[in-house]
């Protein structure tokens, strides 16, 4: 069977075009080997294994969803920022559902550690809310609650889960506009000088 010009960069372009169409969890080495008419096999030469194809294509879809946050987020600070990254961030879940769902396994902490991509979301979503006055440990946990909040949304939203009685869209916007309040009056972390 042919393979020329099988790479890794067009195993994992093919493996996110395949998770938007069928869903992440139909993400085969089966799957995408018959995509490119060859045998099984013939993909170990690229990856390990279905868990390094799946967590290859996780942080390539972390590496799309930030380049996207980045540039709706440049140049604004505040509810302007969190507002550009909260639009961003849902309409690429919304875009990209199988993409969206790879962002959201768990990845061995070593690769993220050496991930540009995953660096970059660091330093992108923690600039943004330093904003806020925020430090740590109140950065984790602000982060969380972005992470829980968006992610929580965006699952039912795209699943349907809301319904018709209200706007999707003015839900989201109260939504942003919530997290922003509790951001600007954020309970912070108390330290002991005992």
């Amino acid at each position: 069977m042919a393979r020329a010009g099988l790479t890794v960069d067009r195993l994992i372009a093919a493996a996110a075009d395949l998770a938007d169409e069928a869903g992440f969890e139909n993400v085969t080495l089966s799957a995408l080997a018959r995509r490119f008419g060859v045998k099984d096999a013939s993909l170990y030469s690229h990856v390990r294994g279905l868990e390094d194809l799946r967590t290859r294509l996780a942080l390539h879809a972390g590496g799309e969803l930030i380049d996207r946050i980045a540039m709706a987020v440049a140049g604004r600070a505040g509810k302007d920022a969190l507002t550009a990254f909260a639009g961003a961030y849902r309409a690429y879940a919304l875009e990209h559902p199988g993409r969206y769902a790879a962002t959201q396994i768990r990845i061995d902490q070593s690769l993220i550690a050496d991930s540009p991509a995953m660096r970059r979301t660091a330093d992108i979503t923690y600039g943004m809310l330093r904003a806020y006055g925020l430090d740590e440990p109140d950065l984790t946990d602000a982060v969380r609650l972005l992470r829980s909040t968006f992610h929580g949304y965006c699952a039912l939203e795209s699943t349907g889960g809301f319904g018709a009685a209200r706007d999707v869209q003015a839900s989201w916007a109260k939504a942003v506009d919530a997290l922003h309040l509790a951001l600007t009056h954020w309970p912070r972390e108390t330290k002991n000088d005992d």
